[in-house]
């Protein structure tokens, strides 16, 4: 069976905040584009929710979570991105509710992106692998903090702090998402995408396996989405409108 065309993303914004759950979200599928905006002269924020540091199991949390910081800031900066906010959220016991959508309401405040990227936030991978829960709560405390932004009475104290209510916000993209249906032609940024994954080198040391060689499992997942959208390598997105 054939799978379905993807549609080409629309690129016509200047501004993106993308909010994921940990260091490396970004950069398993989503860097590369991130890469080939920043060089067209897009604006692009990194928002991590936790700092990682229940990520690796040979390395005690307090010390994971300044190792895993500073290797997403290396990170991002070799796809073009130079600002790196970190929520303080606790480490693979995040839940969707009340305080991360006002977290994520905050920075979309601040920012005032047009675009707001995620990572996949449906139960599984391809129907088969399971999702984690982090990247669940995260996805979905996204998409409502998102629209909690532009609600004046919503988060009232966010006002207070003298963060008047965004509802500029277009669209929510999920990376990787099963329900993807739209792509971006990283075919000459994928390098950079591989890079900044490598960059988290504690992170792949203490993952091991499949995930942890970073330019074959990229390679294989942009060739993968390039296939459907016609082009060498390409980043799939599930595209989430926020505006009728």
């Amino acid at each position: 069976m054939t799978a379905e065309p993807f549609e080409p993303l629309n690129e016509d914004w200047q501004t993106a905040l993308a909010v994921v759950a940990h260091p490396d979200d970004m950069e398993y599928g989503a860097a590369a584009a991130v890469a080939r905006w920043t060089a067209q002269g897009k604006r692009v924020v990194y928002v991590m929710v936790t700092s990682g540091e229940a990520g690796i199991d040979s390395m005690d949390p307090a010390e994971c979570k300044s190792v895993r910081e500073a290797e997403q800031i290396a990170s991002a900066a070799l796809v073009g991105v130079g600002e790196v906010v970190f929520l303080g959220h606790p480490d693979g016991v995040l839940e969707y509710g009340l305080p991360l959508r006002r977290d994520i309401a905050r920075v979309v405040r601040r920012y005032r992106p047009d675009i707001v990227i995620t990572t996949n936030f449906r139960e599984t991978y391809g129907g088969v692998v399971p999702n984690q829960a982090d990247h669940i709560a995260v996805g979905r405390a996204t998409v409502d903090g998102v629209r909690d932004a532009g609600n004046r009475w919503v988060f009232r104290e966010l006002t207070e702090e003298g963060l008047e209510p965004w509802g500029g916000v277009r669209e929510v993209w999920a990376a990787a998402s099963p329900q993807g249906r739209h792509a971006v032609d990283v075919s000459e940024h994928l390098d950079a995408g591989i890079a900044s994954l490598k960059a988290h080198q504690a992170y792949l040391a203490g993952l091991g396996g499949d995930m942890a060689d970073a330019a074959t499992f990229l390679e294989r997942s942009s060739a993968q989405a390039g296939e459907r959208l016609g082009v060498r390598y390409a980043s799939s997105f599930e595209v989430v409108p926020l505006r009728f």
